[in-house]
Order: structure tokens, then C-alpha cells, then sequence
């Protein structure tokens, strides 16, 4: 079954065709997928690759990291970035943070480190395979990316992951603007060319697809609701801002940055 244990410890694989576009949940599915995969899509919209995408668009490289820690100032520091903060940390001589709608209005760092344990944790377990940052901001465009540059085919297969948010125990919480903002890029991908997506994959475009109001959906899903009554409405509403941007962010020498 897909939940059962491999003998390595991660999830189970059963036998079968080998599909060129595949879907999945967090860092564990993403370990599991990206081995067989040539590039891995990064969904998380509330809020880290929406974040990624509007500092990459004003041109900033977004270095991910994993953890919100000490570690993190000695990490920007190493890589001559600026560090971002939580949000109820910025200040406005420190106004860099991973607000979406914080980072649109504050100056534009040349490099900006960018602390996430969902999103930046995905981008590190993908090991070889060429990583982008995808949001519902963004979603057809990633996906005409990928489709013009081979991405889907049988020899430069695809898994797009879907972040997700975490229980206090650390398990996963799966999370319904990351299963749109995944289901788009692979709407994207279906509908653009012999793409062969495995049901898990199909699932999730087939929701895409079914909901009549995503920007409704982002604002009042548990995440948003979230945002709202943690004081940062403007997060969502930039979230929700579907396909209104044409960049595509790629992680290049450890850092997010613009595709050619």
C-alpha cells in the first residue's frame, strides 16, 4: 500500500509503469520522488515560494534555508545575504521577512536568505534534480517552462510537492492552497503535451480544475484564516494574485534565481 514502509524506512513503492509526472506530499515524499526525478516542483504557497517569487521577480537570489534557528544569521552572513525574519519580527530598519506583501514593499536585497522547515527543507532533498519554485502566483508559467524544456518526458520526469504545514508534533498537515497551487502547475503540464501523470498527480489537477474560486478558497482555508488572525491579511491577498507573474524561479549554485 502507499503508506507502507520500504526497506528503507520511506514510503513504498509499488511495481508498475514508470510515470513521467508524479505528485507528492512533504520532505519525506520529496526524498522518496526525487531520486527518480529530473527536477522537482516546490509548492508552497502561504507562504515560502510565494515569497521566493516576488524577490526573485524585484531581483534578489533567495538562498533557502531550513532552519529558523542561530544557524541561520551564520548562513547569510557566510553567503553575503540578508537574513529574513519571522514576520512579527521585522522592524521597519529590518523589514525583510517571509511576508510575501512585506517583501514587495521593503528594498531589494541583492541576496536574501530566506529560513522555511516546509519549503526550504523540500529544495535540500532534492538532491541532483533541477529545483523550481512554483506558487499560484506563477503556476502557468511554470509549467510552459517545463514543457518547453523537456520536463515530463519519460527521460526528464517530474515530481511536484506539495509543502504542506506541520502539526506541533512535526507530522505533516496537509495543506489545501498547496494542493491547488500544485494542482495548477499540473493542470499546466497536462494540457500542454503527452505528459503521463501518476493518479496521485491526476488528483490533484483534477481538483485544480473542479474549483470555481481558488481566491476564495486560499482566503478562507485553514492557512489563510491563519494569516488573517495573526494580523497578515496582505499575505494571502498577494497569494491569491493567480497567474500574475511570468517569473520562474530556479535554484542555481544554492540560491533561487530568475530562469533564462
Amino acid at each position: 500500500m502507499r503508506g507502507t514502509a520500504g526497506r528503507d524506512g520511506g514510503p513504498a513503492r509499488l511495481p508498475g509503469p514508470a510515470m513521467t509526472v508524479s505528485f507528492g506530499w512533504g520532505p519525506v515524499e520529496a526524498r522518496a520522488l526525487a531520486p527518480s526525478a529530473a527536477c522537482v516542483v516546490v509548492v508552497d504557497v502561504l507562504s515560502f515560494t510565494t515569497a521566493v517569487g516576488v524577490a526573485v521577480e524585484a531581483g534578489a537570489a533567495v538562498h533557502p534555508y531550513r532552519w529558523r534557528d542561530a544557524t541561520a544569521a551564520a548562513y547569510a552572513q557566510g553567503v553575503g545575504a540578508t537574513l529574513a525574519v519571522g514576520r512579527r519580527e521585522a522592524t521597519p530598519e529590518h523589514p525583510w521577512s517571509l511576508s510575501p506583501a512585506a517583501l514587495r514593499a521593503a528594498p531589494t536585497p541583492p541576496r536574501l536568505v530566506l529560513p522555511s522547515p516546509n519549503g526550504s527543507t523540500i529544495a535540500a532533498e532534492a538532491g541532483d534534480a533541477t529545483v523550481v519554485a512554483a506558487s499560484l502566483r506563477n503556476h502557468s508559467a511554470v509549467a510552459r517552462w517545463l514543457s518547453r524544456r523537456g520536463y515530463g518526458s519519460a527521460e526528464r520526469p517530474v515530481a511536484v510537492i506539495a509543502s504542506g504545514e506541520r502539526w506541533p508534533d512535526g507530522s505533516l498537515r496537509p495543506a489545501l492552497e498547496d494542493l491547488l497551487g500544485a494542482g495548477a502547475v499540473l493542470a499546466g503540464l497536462r494540457a500542454s503535451g503527452p505528459h503521463v501523470l501518476t493518479p496521485e498527480a491526476t488528483a490533484a489537477a483534477t481538483l485544480w480544475a473542479a474549483t470555481e474560486d481558488p481566491v476564495a478558497a486560499l482566503h478562507g482555508c485553514d492557512s489563510g484564516r491563519e494569516l488573517y488572525e495573526y494580523g497578515f491579511p496582505q499575505d494571502v491577498a498577494v497569494a491569491a494574485e493567480t497567474d500574475s507573474s511570468t517569473t520562474v524561479p530556479v535554484l542555481v549554485d544554492g540560491a533561487f534565481q530568475e530562469a533564462p
